[in-house]
């Protein structure tokens, strides 16, 4: 089943001792594109503190109720570590929840360690000694938690042009995985929207908020369009893959 990001949005959380609080948005890993935490808001709970809650602790989605069942008390999230959400989550951020929650850390090496992607971002285990002599490129390099909020709007520029802006994502529910960027073109195309595979973007400038995909403007505007009145599921991955001939794989 896939679903559009921003129709989770508002999903209530349920610890097995009370409701948390509701979803407000999700950081997703921006080497692999699976989401990995839920951005929580507490409201009256706890005087409106936001949490981070690993995709690791939901036990059951209720997609018709729109609740998200999560193995932890309502203590355990109180204690849990407070977390910036204004800004990328650093690795080192990320370890103090990785200490304190049971779940298994996807990055890295090392005995017990889930390790999901080989690329740059996922090499080496985080360092917890840091000083205030870390450089520039170590802070971006493991700066890698990205909000589905924040990267919403980024401009999406072909090799030969811009073509369009994020306006969502479309979310694999069985993988917590983005398989899709839709794309609002309407200051190009009045009116169309189209999905674009992650596998196309060969850059994205975090600084200027730009995506920069493997293909052209005319490749993007020939593409399916996107229909929000039909089942997000009946999307077909072989009419795009055979439309973006650059794509091996959807």
């Amino acid at each position: 089943m896939k679903h559009s990001v921003k129709s989770i949005i508002g999903f209530t959380l349920g610890a097995t001792d009370g409701e948390i609080g509701e979803v407000k948005e999700f950081y997703f890993d921006d080497d692999t594109w699976i989401v990995r935490y839920l951005i929580v808001d507490t409201g009256n709970w706890l005087f409106g503190r936001v949490v981070l809650i690993s995709t690791q602790a939901i036990v059951n989605a209720d997609w018709v109720k729109k609740i998200f069942s999560v193995n932890l008390t309502k203590e355990q999230i109180k204690n849990s570590p407070d977390i910036n959400t204004d800004l990328p989550v650093s690795r080192q951020e990320e370890t103090k929840l990785q200490k304190y929650y049971p779940w298994v850390q996807y990055w890295g090496g090392g005995s017990g360690v889930l390790a999901i992607s080989p690329g740059p971002l996922a090499m080496g285990l985080p360092r917890t000694n840091l000083t205030e002599e870390e450089t520039v490129e170590e802070q971006n390099t493991n700066k890698h938690l990205r909000s589905t909020d924040r990267v919403t709007g980024y401009k999406i520029k072909a090799t030969d042009g811009e073509i369009g802006e994020i306006e969502d994502f479309i979310l694999d529910e069985t993988k917590w995985e983005i398989d899709f960027l839709l794309v609002d073109t309407r200051k190009w195309l009045p009116g169309k929207k189209v999905l674009i595979s992650p596998k196309l973007i060969n850059e994205i400038d975090w600084e200027n908020s730009i995506v920069s995909v493997e293909t052209k403007v005319e490749s993007i505007k020939g593409s399916p369009e996107y229909d929000p009145t039909h089942l997000i599921n009946v999307v077909d991955p072989d009419s795009l893959r055979e439309h973006y001939e650059e794509l091996p794989s959807l």
